[in-house]
């Protein structure tokens, strides 16, 4: 109850966009405009910047390597790293990229309208959206549509050891062997070909290829790969600098751009993408995602009432993070990363992680800079809270201590 007064005091004085509506040139052309002092973050930013310091400890307690940035009202108001992380880095996001895939199926779903007109309803198993699954090995499958590829509700096994399935909220049985999930040499056909373990729309299992074939399905509708269209249709509008899909893996180079993540980008335009979702969509004069596709991601969607998960993002619609506001939504990946959007404050966070490999220049190609090499080989304390820094209880924690920060006076 204390949480939601908190919230309500916050809405009733803080607007939801900055009045000068500001957005953030490249770093090229000057970059972000901060506020990391006490009184800036206070009088500019609404940021009580003592109280961030909490959120960085528990960050920098969790993974080898990483950082934590905080945007508010406009304002870069916390910025910091540790290890191998830096501004120009370009680790591997991991799943965090699942985000970016999605919201370019988003933007697709508005461009070509006319050539997709049942949007997220669309049962994409077909000769014109996946030809590249036919002939199928599971006639199950003509019923799955784009929504429920986003939403992990297609029917497919998440990969690994011992993948698990929720239906309405409550865990299923482990699946009794390992489920081989995507071959990176064969990226398409392994992630089409892994086996579902219930009809489509009747569960929820976190699959990595789900939202590969949903690239797929992209690449099919607008003649383009996802990283090129996402090059397109926002890091040219929004300034990114150099940034890639981790693509590379020793001698062999994949054909395609995983849309199951590990986007490789500086943190400071992971922020600027940020950014631009809690700006509803919006980049100086141009809508580059449509706000209605937003809303789908922020609250339950009709393609999964299993888990607060919608269109890559798990959202707060059920106040499950007691200490964030309910229109808050993030997507974490491997390693400790995740990009924290919470509209209603005018908030943006990047938790940076990661083990040392998921900052090895050769994935990308993309020159580096010289790195800080003195927590290579760091572990979190056995048996401490942090031993598992990419476990969503570190990271709803870090999600509701910056929250907290937010000043209400």
């Amino acid at each position: 109850m204390r949480s939601l007064v908190f919230f309500i005091a916050i809405l009733s004085v803080s607007p939801l966009f900055s009045a000068d509506d500001y957005f953030p040139p490249s770093d090229a052309e000057g970059g972000w405009r901060e506020a990391k002092t006490v009184e800036a973050c206070r009088d500019l930013a609404g940021i009580d910047l003592a109280k961030l310091e909490p959120a960085y400890t528990l960050t920098e307690r969790s993974t080898a390597h990483g950082g934590l940035l905080a945007v508010r009202r406009g304002y870069l108001c916390f910025e910091r790293y540790f290890g191998r992380a830096s501004r120009n880095a370009n680790p591997d996001m991991a799943s965090t990229g699942k985000a970016f895939c999605s919201i370019a199926c988003g933007i697709m779903l508005e461009e070509f309208r006319e050539k997709i007109p049942a949007g997220l309803d669309t049962k994409v198993f077909t000769e014109t959206y996946l030809p590249q699954a036919f002939p199928l090995d599971d006639p199950r499958k003509a019923e799955i549509t784009l929504g429920q590829l986003l939403c992990m509700t297609a029917g497919y096994w998440g990969e690994g050891q011992t993948p698990t399935g929720y239906v309405k909220g409550n865990p299923l049985p482990q699946a009794l062997k390992p489920v081989k999930g995507q071959d990176i040499r064969n990226l398409d056909e392994s992630s089409i070909r892994v086996p579902l373990w219930c009809d489509p729309g009747a569960g929820y299992s976190y699959s990595s290829p789900s939202p590969h074939i949903a690239s797929i399905v992209l690449r099919n509708v607008t003649g383009m790969e996802l990283k090129d269209y996402l090059h397109e249709r926002l890091a040219k509008p929004q300034g990114w600098g150099a940034w890639d899909y981790c693509l590379h893996r020793g001698d062999f180079v994949m054909p395609h751009a995983n849309g199951a993540g590990s986007t490789a980008l500086h943190a400071t335009d992971v922020m600027r993408f940020g950014y631009c979702l809690v700006r509803d969509g919006k980049w100086k004069e141009q809508q580059l995602v449509p706000p209605a596709y937003l809303e789908k991601c922020r609250t339950w969607s009709p393609h999964n009432p299993h888990t607060p998960f919608s269109l890559q993002w798990e959202h707060n619609a059920d106040g499950h993070v007691a200490g964030a506001p309910r229109d808050a939504f993030w997507k974490s990946g491997a390693g400790g990363f995740c990009l924290y959007i919470v509209p209603s404050l005018d908030l943006v966070i990047y938790k940076l992680g990661g083990k040392t490999g998921q900052y090895d220049p050769s994935l990308t190609r993309i020159p580096q800079p010289e790195p800080a090499t003195s927590r290579d080989g760091w572990e979190p304390f056995p048996g401490s809270a942090f031993q598992e820094g990419s476990g969503a209880a570190s990271l709803n924690r870090v999600l509701e201590v910056v929250c907290a920060s937010v000043r209400i006076d």
